[in-house]
């Protein structure tokens, strides 16, 4: 392992570390090099040391192993139950100090050890939890904006493509399933295999989202709000397949031989409604920081050597000098050395009247020159301008939790389990006490209580507010910390 080592003066102090290292159960040899302030160990395979032991020894001896940051993309949560496996997860891995999730964003902060935690290991404590790592938001590797708003679009059109296949089909089994309100249905449409038929499609491609989801939960002794789907879909239409193949063997113990493909049908594509609307608030509400994105410039020109290039924005440095003429975005902060003129500072201070620029006057990325042309030299560029840090508290507001979200994942982890069992409390009671055909009636209030009591708007509710609160706030300017 190496560890970096926060706080190192001197030979001695790197000595204490190495001497304290050494000394925890597990660590074979520890070597501190105080240039590059890491300590190299090597661990036994068989008994390897916790990482808290580690921290705990350093910080014996008056250091400590500093942490680092990092968001991740997750995919495949659809409610608090599922945020809060995800954060039981995470939390597992030895190395992680923090890690909380937001559904809204469907992002996950974690503050971890480095040389530690590696991102293999946090990938897998998501999968292994029944959810998939989409990603390490802002690793520079990729345009994150770009990815996030075509992954997102990419959704939306799935689900919606799922959404007019299950109730298109959903209601044409619906109509055959009545026959008596829709008599002049044809024929072969009323037919129990042709209904089979056309609710498989329905469940097990539009819905087997539901179904990969729900029980994938279960495998890992958890459930989330899809296990209340999968449960309630898949016992009305496997009751129904059965009762289509065997209707005497049903009959001949009083029990009502109806199918129910319509059930299983119409309730994926409510479900799938939900999921598309859901997903298409989540794109337009992040477009107000997308709009704020937009604003930022691509090229800067700069003066390098009596010459003027044009360079990526990225590869602008602090002391460069940049030359703007009039109709630019002016792509950095500084500070105006040469020329004059009036710049649109509206997206940052909501002033419709320019501002005029002289000599000594400050700039910001993103606001728009008016008339004239200057030259100004750099003083903030990439993450530390005025612009990127608008950015990063908007993105901070929505991602965070308010207390009564943190009330309602809390409830919401325990709702899921209940429910669960009020169904079956009710599926008993039915059987035993209800009127005949009892497992007709006791199947059908198993299924409703399931589908009835998803806890999706619960977990939903709060940070979809928050996100579309800040969002709007942030594209008319007033800013939510």
């Amino acid at each position: 392992l190496t560890l970096p080592i926060f706080g190192l003066t001197d030979e001695a102090s790197a000595t204490r570390v190495g001497e304290a290292l050494q000394g925890v159960p597990g660590v074979e040899s520890a070597h501190v090099d105080l240039v590059t302030a890491e300590a190299t160990l090597q661990v036994s395979s068989k008994t390897p040391p916790t990482p808290d032991a580690l921290s705990a020894a350093v910080e014996a001896v008056g250091q400590r192993v500093p942490t680092e940051k990092t968001s991740l993309t997750i995919g495949g949560m659809t409610c608090a139950s599922c945020v809060m496996h995800v954060e039981h997860a995470l939390n597992g891995v030895a190395g992680v100090r923090l890690a909380q999730v937001n559904l809204a964003t469907e992002k996950a902060s974690v503050e971890f050890m480095p040389g530690v935690v590696s991102l293999d290991a946090l990938r897998k404590a998501v999968e292994d939890a029944g959810y998939n790592m989409d990603g390490v938001a802002g690793d520079g590797t990729t345009d994150e904006d770009e990815i996030e708003r075509l992954s997102k679009t990419r959704e939306v059109r799935e689900l919606r493509n799922k959404l007019v296949m299950a109730l298109t089909l959903g209601i044409v089994i619906l109509m055959g399933t009545l026959k008596d309100v829709f008599p002049w249905m044809p024929e072969f449409l009323q037919n129990r295999y042709t209904l089979w038929a056309l609710a498989t499609p329905v469940v097990f491609w539009a819905g087997w989202g539901f179904f990969t989801s729900g029980l994938g939960a279960v495998r890992h002794r958890t459930a989330n709000m899809f296990t209340l789907i999968a449960l309630g879909t898949g016992t009305a239409y496997l009751f129904s397949a059965a009762v289509t193949v065997f209707p005497g063997f049903f009959e001949a113990r009083g029990v009502e031989s109806a199918v129910y493909f319509d059930t299983s049908a119409i309730i994926v594509g409510l479900i799938l409604l939900g999921r598309y609307l859901e997903a298409r608030a989540k794109g337009q509400t992040s477009e107000a920081i997308r709009r704020l994105m937009g604003l930022q410039a691509k090229t800067a020109r700069v003066l390098r050597d009596g010459k003027e290039e044009d360079i990526p924005v990225e590869q602008v440095f602090v002391g460069d000098l940049i030359v703007v003429r009039p109709g630019e975005n002016i792509p950095v902060d500084g500070t105006v050395i040469d020329g004059a003129s009036a710049v649109d500072e509206s997206m940052l201070t909501g002033e419709s009247l320019p501002v005029e620029k002289a000599a000594g006057a400050q700039v910001f990325g993103a606001t728009t020159n008016r008339t004239g042309s200057f030259t100004f030299r750099a003083a903030k560029v990439g993450t530390d301008t005025v612009l990127s840090q608008i950015i990063r508290l908007v993105e901070e507001a929505q991602g965070s939790k308010a207390p009564i979200q943190r009330m309602a994942d809390v409830v919401a982890s325990y709702f899921v389990p209940i429910v669960i069992g009020v169904a079956s409390i009710a599926f008993l009671l039915w059987y035993l006490l209800g009127p005949s055909p009892s497992l007709t009636y006791s199947m059908l209030t198993f299924v409703s209580v399931l589908i009835i009591a998803c806890p999706c708007a619960l977990g939903l509710a709060t940070p979809t507010a928050i996100m579309v609160g800040t969002g709007i706030g942030a594209s008319n300017g007033v800013l939510i910390r």
